[in-house]
């Protein structure tokens, strides 16, 4: 049976010698595999339609779903959002994969979410148009507000004055420090609080975080999604990205 649906390329692996087999996030179906003939042919057609299936890339597909199946098939595509950056920067592109990777560790079922599905769409396009100071804390924000669709988001409940330690293990500000080392405390717990309070991408560029701060945030987050994902290991792209944004 066909369906239209939206996705988002999460991975892309070679298939004999033409063929690729595509890790996406639909719209409708949640994380599903499709096996796609031809496209590494060598014909200008072909190279564009492989350029179609790079990690990130948004597209509007028709599909047969056959829920017996684990590798689906699609019957066509095309581009959803057509970027004009994040292939092209480093910076973004590295903002891109880290986000790609976060999305892959952290799928564990395939049901369907519409919710997430729209919330990860409209963070690559904002990721797409931002500028760099957005694009700065843009790993933060995401890995933050993504943890709300998985069910271990962090309350904001922090005060001034006090509630200045935030307890990575239960997801809460505290004025106590917790009998485990997996806390922050001070500026990263008060940065933290100001990121979950921001609803909006370009309201990033209000946040002025030097490069210490930044990295040290995004290996206290990359230790909160372990704490709370069975299997969740560490980010390959982390490193390269706490380079590129220091």
């Amino acid at each position: 049976m066909l369906h239209n649906t939206k996705g988002i390329v999460l991975r892309t692996v070679k298939y004999g010698e033409t063929s690729v087999i595509v890790s996406m996030y639909t719209e409708l179906f949640g994380i599903q595999s499709y096996l796609i003939n031809g496209v590494r042919k060598s014909s200008k057609k072909s190279s564009g339609s492989a350029a179609a299936f790079q990690p990130g890339a948004l597209l509007e597909l028709v599909v047969y779903h056959n829920e017996l199946k684990q590798l689906q098939r699609i019957k066509e595509f095309q581009w959803n959002y057509l970027y004009e950056h994040i292939f092209f920067d480093v910076k973004k592109n590295a903002v891109s994969l880290y986000m790609v990777e976060l999305l892959q560790k952290s799928f564990k079922q395939p049901e369907k979410n519409e919710e997430l599905y729209y919330f990860i769409e409209d963070a690559f396009i904002h990721l797409d148009k931002a500028d760099e100071a957005v694009v700065a804390n843009f790993p933060l924000y995401f890995a933050l507000h993504l943890t709300v669709f998985f069910g271990f988001r962090i309350e904001v409940n922090l005060q001034p004055d006090e509630n200045r330690i935030l307890d990575l293990e239960e997801g809460v500000f505290t004025s106590a420090y917790p009998k485990h080392p997996h806390y922050i405390e001070g500026i990263l717990a008060e940065t933290t609080s100001q990121l979950l309070k921001t609803m909006q991408p370009d309201e990033l560029r209000q946040i002025r975080l030097n490069q210490t701060t930044r990295r040290q945030l995004l290996q206290a987050f990359e230790d909160f999604y372990a704490l709370h994902l069975p299997d969740f290991g560490r980010l390959k792209s982390l490193p390269v990205l706490q380079e590129l944004l220091s």
